[in-house]
């Protein structure tokens, strides 16, 4: 067994079709985990949806109006890159949902991830980029309504920037945004996070361990989070088909692995979404999000091996 939760939903699957876009990478993300002996059933949460009031507290009640209703424009939909459907907005938020509770079981037991999540492109007025609704921000926003928290820190690693984390949470003193991505990429423009980290095109592991690490330290040195939440998208994988970077599968272990000990360090608690990935063989991007998992299991397991050391 896993030593923190995994939030997990059959309804994650947005119904895509033939979309570069593998939605199905949820259940086969899931079933990975179970048949490598990396999670256990017990393992999984199953996540209520999040309530219409948890969604205004981030996005406006004309675009949800839109939302639930069917009445989005033919422009809407298409900045939003995904073809509307009722199951789309189920699952959307059942997703935000699903990071409400993985916020909830980070602060509770120290870790936790959504399987699903991670749509750091919606703004609070439209949907863009495969994005519909944020969820992080609204478990963000949920988790500071309820007095769980004041003060939260994103780190986002996907290969795009999360430019509605920035609109949404800019001016914010009481949240830290954190994005690494590849500059000449998606989306144009960028709007200010707390810092941007605009990396070059086929940027290697080393290289980009090495920066990751500077601006770790540099986050966790001048904000105080009561909880962070992960952006761990698999799209600067070096065979992403919508990434330029040129991470291998062991390199974002290791970013994985990078982000976690600094957590464990300064005992903030994590929530990890999975974001993106479009790596030509839909197999590897399950591999990568699986191995974020495995890379929180250590960490997660650092902590309790150091605690039992530290006991009377």
């Amino acid at each position: 067994m896993l030593p923190f939760k995994l939030i997990y939903h059959q309804g994650y699957d947005l119904n895509l079709g033939a979309h570069i876009f593998p939605s199905q990478k949820y259940r086969m993300i899931r079933d990975k985990l179970l048949a490598d002996g990396i999670a256990a059933m017990d393992d999984f949460l199953t996540p209520e949806p999040a309530s219409d009031q948890d969604v205004l507290l981030v996005h406006s009640q004309e675009y949800l109006y839109k939302l639930k209703t069917g009445t989005l424009s033919h422009g809407e939909i298409m900045r939003m890159e995904v073809p509307y459907s009722e199951k789309l907005i189920e699952a959307c938020w059942l997703a935000a949902g699903g990071s409400i509770l993985a916020g909830r079981q980070a602060l509770e037991n120290g870790w936790a991830a959504n399987i699903g999540g991670g749509f750091h492109h919606a703004c609070p007025d439209h949907g863009e980029g495969f994005c519909v609704i944020h969820d992080v921000a609204v478990a963000i926003r949920r988790l500071q309504f309820d007095r769980a928290i004041e003060r939260a820190m994103v780190v986002d690693t996907d290969v795009h920037q999360g430019n509605g984390t920035a609109v949404i949470f800019g001016g914010d003193a009481e949240v830290y945004t954190l994005s690494l991505h590849q500059e000449h990429n998606y989306p144009f423009p960028k709007p200010r996070s707390t810092v941007d980290v605009d990396l070059p095109d086929g940027i290697d592991d080393e290289r980009y361990l090495a920066i990751l690490e500077t601006h770790l330290h540099k986050a966790f040195r001048d904000f105080a989070p009561d909880i962070l939440f992960y952006v761990a998208g698999a799209d600067p994988y070096r065979e992403d088909q919508l990434g330029g970077l040129a991470l291998t599968v062991e390199g974002l272990m290791r970013r994985d692995a990078l982000v976690f000990d600094y957590s464990r360090r300064n005992g903030v608690p994590v929530a990890i979404t999975l974001a993106g990935g479009y790596a030509r063989q839909i197999a590897d991007t399950v591999g990568i999000h699986a191995g974020t998992i495995v890379a929180a299991r250590e960490a997660a397991r650092k902590n309790l091996e150091r605690a039992r050391s530290h006991a009377p």
